[in-house]
């Protein structure tokens, strides 16, 4: 097959690996990945081109695009040119790759700001008659303040553009209808995949520790703030925790602010590393900005500070290594599932409150103490999500030609 994969990261960078996972799973078919987002630093496969419309990001309240201009109409102008590129852009993308299978990340559930080239590509996808049409969403949906209206708006692009709907969940613990109960209404053919995660490499996360040069039985934890835009306060706390902790339980910390995280943000980081009195930084503690090694990180760890995002958070299933994680509570998505996940015993969800370091500490040390008596998380959760997907694409785009 060809596969146009288009998906849009706003704020963090958890949409755009979560497709790459899926991505990378359609290995000995060609995949042309489109995004719109701010661009990714990583390594792509060979069976993987990436194609990135002009940038456009959200901020934190998803209430508009960044950098926004001062003066309303120019930046009514400056959207109003990039809409138009970004849609131009989209269309000609779609008819120079003439693709077998069209997935759509998240849309129509989610980034109805970005109907104004979806629309027209997917319009233009079914006027070509090659194949289906799928859209590719995660387990959970974020609250809609009129969701009557919301519910009608889905299942009419749902039924007019798309052939398939993959749901990136295990309904063991999560079920779609629980936040879109219309469901049954949708006439695409659905499916649910699992969860979808980039796994480590057997053996990568001791191969890691090795690599750093860490002590088999020595505590080694990873803090992290996903993409960066939020976040950076829990890596901070995590930071000056364990500088309290360090002397009681000796132990490494890695600390990634993030790609997206402000430039000063890592030198401040760095600062918070020194403990009080003294001039150099903690010596077990290790700052950066980024690392496509993440799986491996997690894998190599014996606790992760994290948000709770899903691909975070699925990265952790995967390594089976225990986390605190907080929920960014802008909407119901991520304390949801983590709640889920803490009553099978998976990972500890962290409140506000819990980010004073010292109190931080304590529940570092606390988890730290759990795995070594504990080892690996055993969960049961369903983590092939991205192989799943894609045998469903496979036989979704098999079953439109034979009936074509």
């Amino acid at each position: 097959m060809r596969v146009l994969h288009y998906s849009q990261h706003v704020l963090g960078v958890g949409h755009f690996f979560r497709s790459l996972a899926l991505a990378q799973a359609l290995e000995g078919h060609e995949v042309v990945m489109v995004s719109g987002g701010s661009p990714v630093d990583v390594a792509l496969p060979g069976h993987v081109t990436h194609r990135l419309l002009p940038p456009l990001m959200m901020d934190a309240d998803f209430q508009g695009f960044i950098p926004e201009e001062n003066d309303p109409e120019a930046e009514k102008a400056r959207l109003a040119r990039i809409e138009e590129e970004r849609r131009a852009a989209l269309l000609d993308i779609l008819e120079e790759t003439r693709p077998d299978v069209f997935v759509v990340e998240l849309f129509p559930f989610g980034r109805k700001r970005f109907a104004f080239e979806l629309v027209p590509a997917l319009e233009r996808f079914r006027a070509m008659g090659r194949g289906p049409a799928v859209c590719s969403v995660r387990d959970i949906l974020v609250e809609k303040s009129n969701q009557a209206k919301f519910e009608k708006r889905v299942l009419g692009w749902m039924n007019g553009l798309f052939d398939g709907l993959m749901i990136h969940s295990d309904p063991e613990l999560v079920r779609f209808e629980e936040t879109f109960p219309r469901l049954a209404e949708i006439d695409a053919e659905v499916g649910y995949t699992g969860y979808v995660v980039s796994e480590p490499v057997p053996g990568a996360g001791a191969a890691l520790r090795a690599e750093l040069s860490i002590a088999p039985k020595e505590p080694f934890v990873v803090a992290s703030a996903g993409g960066g835009a939020v976040g950076g306060d829990l890596v901070a706390s995590a930071v000056a925790a364990s500088v309290r902790l360090s002397a009681a339980l000796p132990h490494r910390l890695d600390a990634f602010t993030g790609p997206f995280a402000e430039d000063t943000a890592l030198e401040a980081l760095c600062s918070l590393s020194i403990p009080a009195g003294e001039s150099d930084p903690a010596g077990h503690i290790h700052c950066a900005r980024f690392t496509d090694r993440f799986p491996a990180y997690l894998d190599a760890a014996d606790l992760s500070v994290s948000m709770a995002g899903y691909n975070t958070t699925m990265a952790l299933l995967a390594a089976r290594t225990f986390g605190l994680v907080l929920p960014f509570d802008q909407n119901r998505e991520q304390r949801m599932r983590a709640d889920r996940l803490q009553e099978r015993g998976a990972l500890a969800v962290l409140e506000t409150a819990d980010l004073e370091p010292d109190r931080l500490a304590g529940l570092m040390d606390e988890a730290l103490r759990r795995s070594h008596e504990r080892g690996p998380v055993d969960h049961g959760i369903r983590l092939d999500g991205a192989a799943q997907s894609a045998h469903f694409l496979e036989r979704l785009t098999n079953s439109f030609k034979g009936r074509s």
